[in-house]
């Protein structure tokens, strides 16, 4: 008791229970979000989302099969600003858990085949090296192979 009121402890809430839009700033519960595929329900708001979510919304069922990253040369011009290419590159791939900035993905869309390929922001900013290049080719004939349509969402 303080000053005579009873003093009760601060009610813990779990920190991602809300959601607060970066546009209107309005709050909005997580799961109403989500289940908004990430459009803040209250503006209009689209919401940068990963590949993985992509996929998972877009292919039927949520399955779909992760197509291999072809190997390429991590720079051969070797390119240096602030930073090495190289190393911008590793940073990437650690906060990412992604090789590089295009995944490709086979699934079924309204039951037909088709192999998507969805540029991540949050690998370099989607930043277009020889690993994307050689990833949408990739992607076109895995396409081409399967007789299905290629589908890309660019995010540069």
């Amino acid at each position: 008791v303080r000053n005579g009121i009873p003093f009760l402890p601060k009610r813990q809430v779990a920190d991602n229970l809300w959601h607060k839009c970066p546009k209107c700033s309005s709050m909005v519960f997580t799961k109403e979000f989500e289940e908004n595929l990430s459009v803040c329900p209250r503006c209009d708001h689209h919401e940068r989302i990963r590949a993985h979510q992509r996929f998972e919304m877009l292919f039927d069922g949520g399955d779909y099969d992760i197509l291999p990253a072809p190997e390429v040369r991590e720079d051969p011009l070797k390119f240096r600003d602030t930073k090495r290419y190289t190393d911008r590159l590793k940073a990437a791939r650690t906060s990412t858990e992604e090789r590089d900035a295009l995944l490709n993905a086979k699934g079924r869309i309204e039951g037909h085949t088709a192999v998507v390929g969805v540029q991540d922001f949050a690998f370099m900013g989607g930043s277009m090296g020889i690993g994307v290049g050689a990833a949408f080719v990739a992607g076109v004939r895995a396409a081409i192979e399967a007789h299905a349509p290629y589908i890309i969402f660019t995010a540069a």
